[in-house]
Formats: C-alpha cells, structure tokens, sequence
C-alpha cells in the first residue's frame, strides 16, 4: 500500500490566502463572513498595512470593537499606518487607560525602540516573597499582560532594578525574597535607539524580550523577538528597493497605487538619466577617435558594462556588510586596500579574456585592422582600468554615504555602474589614444 506523507494545510493560512486574491472592496465583506474565532486569527495574521486597509473600509462599530481587540502597540502601529484622520477617531474608540498607552507609543518615532515596544508587562517589587510574586505575576497575565517571558523587578519610582525569567521565578524557593533571586546584570534598550540597533542587540543576547527604558532608568516596556522579526524584513525589503535604483515603498507591492509607483521610482531613472547624459558628453570629446578608428567602437558596450558590473558588485558586498555590522567606518582604510587588490585581480583576469578574444579571433586582421594587436592591448588595459575604478568606486561610496549620515543603501546599483559609465569612456578612449596613436589614430 502506497503512503504519502502530506503536509497537513493550516486553515488561517488556506482563510489568508483566499482574502488575499480578493479585490479589496470584496475583502471587508468576506471578513465579516468569517466565524469570530477564524476572524480573530486572520485579523491578527494580517500586517499593518492590511489592517489599516480594512479599518477604512469597516463601519464605526467594527472600528471600535477590532481596535479594542489589538494590544496597545499593535493598535499604535495601525494608527500610525492609517492618516491622521482615520488615527484621531481610532484613538476616542479606545478607553482612557489604552488612550493613554497609545498617545505615549504614538510620540516615538516609528523606528524606535519607544515606538516599538509593548508597554504592558509583568512586574513585582523587590521585597516581595517568591510564592506571593507568583500569585502576582499569575494575575497580571490573566487581566492584560501577554505573553509573559521575564518579569522585571521595579522599584516604587519605576526604575528596573532586576528580571527573572518564568524558569527562574517557579524555581526558586517560595520563602526567598525576589531581590535575592533575580539577575542584575542587565541588557536594557533605551527608549529612542533606532530598530537596527534594538535588532542587533537582539541578535547579539539571544533574548526573546528586552526591556526598554528611559534616560533615568524608568521602565517604559518590552520589545518582544517577533517584533524585531517584522523589523528585521521591513529593513532588508527596504534596502533592497534602493539597491534596484527606487524609494522604499514602505506597503507592500500590490497596494502602492499607480501614482505612487510612478513618484517612487521617477525620481532615481530621472537622476540615472542625467547621469547617462554625460556618457554622450564623453563620447563626444572622443568623436575624432571613433571616426578614425570605428573598430574602437565595437568595445564600448563590454568596457563599460564590465566596470558597471564590477562596481555594483562591490557597492552590493560593502552595503550589506555595514548593515550586518561586518565592517564599520573606521575600515575604509582596509577595505579600500582590499578592493583595490580585488579589482586588480579581476580586472587582470577579464582583461587576459578580452585580449585573447580579439587576438585569436578569426581573420582578427580583417575585422579589427592589421594594428589588431594594439587594438587588443588597448581593450585589455582599459579593461584593466574600468574593472579596477569600478570596483574602489562600488566600495567606498557606501562609506562616503555614511559619513555624510545617509543611508548607505542609496547607493544603489544602477547609480554605481551610471557613475562607472561615464568614467569607463574616459579610461578606455585615453587608452586608445595613447596605445594607437600614430597606428589608427
């Protein structure tokens, strides 16, 4: 009897995919189709985004009820995604102590800690006993707190003095003290360092939770491992969309409308194209060049293409190196001395290519002139050239970038190989002119 190992469906999944192929004036009715229990599953599956999007769509009873069904940081990210119309009437939906919750998130910028954090956690003092702090962690998580991975130990004036993990706290004797139990040596994220640096910690420690706090110590909140998840894949969505030469889109593909398409990416092809521009500028100071000797212009496209390459490259390796914290602004230095051996090496090796293609061509004399082997070695060295320079431009731009406090991501790749464009002209008509003069030119 033949068996076959299915994998079983999850149906939130099977419920989540069909509301996705839906037009999205159709998706608020097959929402309200769904048994409350499966549309508390979708509705806290769906992004931010999609659930801004069904809040315009819902009526004002639906807005209070599904608002009042989010966490306060969950709601926080949903108002922020929503306008400030939609935000001013989703904050009097909610009662006054999530209000309050609320307002202080919304007063974060968004790629903050502050802005990032759940502000309901478990807490107890330090002079409570270990089986009464139980009890009181016990009844926290019953009324608003969830989940509960540590619980921090603060003082009156909410300063953090400790944490236990849930394994530590039930461990521990009952008639012990918690300040006698809980860790002080402490991994705390102050409530303004930006999402990269919170991620990086998160990285770093191997918690699922981090506790965030104020200049003086205060306790403000958590952010939870599944928060720096979604952060972690809005940074490398974002990245990825400068490195193709275009503006975040900040939503996803299929919700950004014509006309922001259109303003996202305009801007960049119109900048590219001026930059192109100046490779016709170029071509133009060598005209005398090409009408003496067109055989030169057969290379353009391989020059020029080679060190574009060779720059995206390397802009593409620097880039994602200094996000991953691989490389820092003080290895400009190393990394320029690395590159530089780099591009010589694989300038060397496409240039021995280029050389032996015109070289040993068939009937190389008839086709590229009986000068085929200067022809060659001009290729060959301006191949040399464009590799090298597209390369030790790919490489340091990103850290010019960061040390004018942009994102290094601008430096996208059809930016690099524009600037190597123009420059690869320069390198190779100059090499030409000084290999061939007095042959074909």
């Amino acid at each position: 009897m033949d068996e076959t190992n299915e994998v079983p469906v999850n149906r939130i999944d099977v419920l989540l995919n069909s509301w996705r192929d839906l037009p999205q004036g159709e998706k608020v009715d097959f929402f309200r189709a769904l048994s409350q229990d499966d549309a508390e599953d979708v509705f806290l599956s769906l992004s931010r985004h999609e659930q801004a999007a069904l809040f315009l769509d819902f009526s004002r009873g639906e807005r209070r009820l599904w608002i009042r069904f989010l966490a306060p940081d969950d709601a926080a990210d949903v108002m922020q995604e929503a306008g400030e119309e939609l935000k001013t009437e989703l904050l009097g939906l909610v009662d006054e102590n999530v209000r309050r919750e609320v307002t202080a998130l919304l007063s974060y910028a968004e790629d903050e800690a502050g802005g990032l954090m759940n502000p309901r956690f478990a807490r107890v003092r330090p002079d409570m006993l270990v089986a009464e702090a139980i009890r009181y962690v016990r009844k926290q998580a019953l009324s608003k707190v969830d989940p509960v991975h540590y619980v921090y130990v603060l003082n009156p004036d909410q300063r953090l003095l400790g944490v236990l993990s849930l394994r530590q706290l039930f461990v521990a004797p009952p008639e012990k003290r918690i300040s006698e139990v809980m860790e002080v040596e402490l991994v705390t994220v102050p409530d303004e360092m930006d999402q990269e640096s919170v991620s990086r910690l998160f990285r770093n420690h191997r918690f699922v939770a981090l506790p965030v706090v104020d200049g003086e110590n205060r306790m403000q909140g958590v952010v939870t491992v599944d928060d720096i998840l979604d952060v972690n894949q809005e940074e490398a969505t974002e990245d990825i969309q400068k490195l193709g030469g275009t503006e975040a889109l900040d939503a996803p593909y299929p919700s950004v409308t014509l006309p922001q398409m259109i303003k996202k990416r305009a801007p960049w092809l119109m900048v590219l194209f001026v930059g192109e521009m100046f490779t016709a500028t170029a071509m133009h100071q060598f005209e005398a060049e090409i009408q003496a000797a067109v055989v030169l212009a057969l290379f353009i496209p391989m020059i020029i293409s080679s060190g574009g390459n060779s720059g995206s490259q390397a802009t593409t390796l620097i880039i994602r190196a200094m996000a991953l914290q691989e490389v820092r602004l003080r290895d400009w230095w190393w990394i320029f001395g690395r590159e530089a051996l780099t591009g010589l090496c694989l300038g060397l090796f496409l240039a021995t290519i280029g050389f032996l293609r015109i070289f040993i061509w068939p009937n190389a004399s008839t086709l590229y002139t009986e000068h085929y082997v200067m022809v060659a070695a001009s290729v060959a060295v301006a191949l040399l050239g464009v590799v090298l320079f597209g390369t030790l431009v790919g490489s340091m731009l990103p850290f010019i970038l960061r040390r004018l406090s942009l994102d290094p991501a601008s430096a996208s790749a059809p930016f690099v190989a524009t600037l190597v464009d123009v420059m690869g002209l320069i390198i190779y008509f100059e090499t030409a002119r000084h290999l061939l003069t007095g042959r074909l030119l």
